[in-house]
């Protein structure tokens, strides 16, 4: 079965329950901010494991200090899904073990 994409309203619902994210462009988005470049290196490599895991992946950006993910889903044709928020909170939820703070 498909994947199906949230429509804007049960995108901003379940934007309230992810502090930090934004929804634009048709793409859930934040950006992360740690103490230096091995808390943020860090930060990715969980990431990164938790996309295997949910065989689900987000584009990432890594900086000095900074991590920025952005995700939708290229089979609902660049939408956000279920999957995306699924994700979104996973990330929020390995973020404090890194010391990650918001931009």
């Amino acid at each position: 079965m498909a994947v199906q994409p949230l429509t804007d309203q049960e995108i901003q619902q379940r934007l309230g329950q992810l502090p930090g994210w934004s929804f634009a462009d048709d793409r859930l988005s934040r950006t992360y901010v740690f103490k230096g470049h091995p808390q943020a290196a860090g930060m990715v490599a969980e990431i990164a494991t938790i996309q295997v895991e949910l065989d689900h992946h987000s584009e990432l950006t890594l900086g000095y200090n900074k991590v920025g993910v952005s995700v939708n889903t290229h089979s609902a044709g660049g939408k956000v899904t279920a999957l995306d928020v699924e994700l979104a909170g996973r990330i929020e939820e390995i973020a404090p073990r890194h010391g990650a703070r918001a931009d």
